[in-house]
C-alpha cells in the first residue's frame, strides 16, 4: 500500500466511514441494514447542525464520485489529486464534526447520510 492509500484510509477511518467486515456477523448485518434504511428525516437537527450537514452532504457527493472512480482507476492522477484536496478540506471542519457527533440525533443522521460512501469504499 502506497503512502497516499494509507493516508486516505486513515482519514476515512477517522470519519467513521469504514466498518470492519469481520465485526459484522450475519445477525449484525440485519441490524446494520435497518440503520441504513432508516430515514434521515426522523432525526431533528439544530440550525447549526443543519448548516454543517448541508456543507457536508455537498462534500460527500463529490467525495463519493471520486471514490467510485478511484476504485475503477486507482492510478488516475487527477482523481487522486481531487481526493487529496477533498481530504484536506474535510480536515478543516473535522473538529466541528466531532463536536456535533456528541449529539445522538446528529450521529444517526450522519451515519445515514454517509452510508452510500461506506458501501462504495
Amino acid at each position: 500500500m502506497d503512502g497516499y492509500e494509507s493516508t486516505r484510509r486513515d482519514f476515512l477511518k477517522k470519519l467513521g466511514l469504514i466498518a470492519s467486515a469481520t465485526a459484522i456477523s450475519a445477525s449484525g448485518l440485519a441490524q446494520v441494514e435497518s440503520l441504513i434504511t432508516d430515514k434521515k428525516d426522523a432525526y431533528q437537527l439544530t440550525p447549526e447542525q443543519s448548516k454543517f450537514m448541508e456543507k457536508y452532504e455537498k462534500w460527500l457527493d463529490e467525495f463519493h464520485d471520486m471514490a467510485k472512480f478511484q476504485k475503477q482507476d486507482a492510478e488516475h492522477l487527477e482523481n487522486n489529486k481531487k481526493l487529496v484536496a477533498l481530504s484536506e478540506e474535510a480536515k478543516k471542519w473535522q473538529a466541528e464534526l466531532i463536536e456535533h457527533m456528541k449529539d445522538e440525533n446528529f450521529a444517526r443522521y450522519y451515519m445515514i447520510v454517509t452510508e452510500k460512501v461506506t458501501v462504495t469504499i
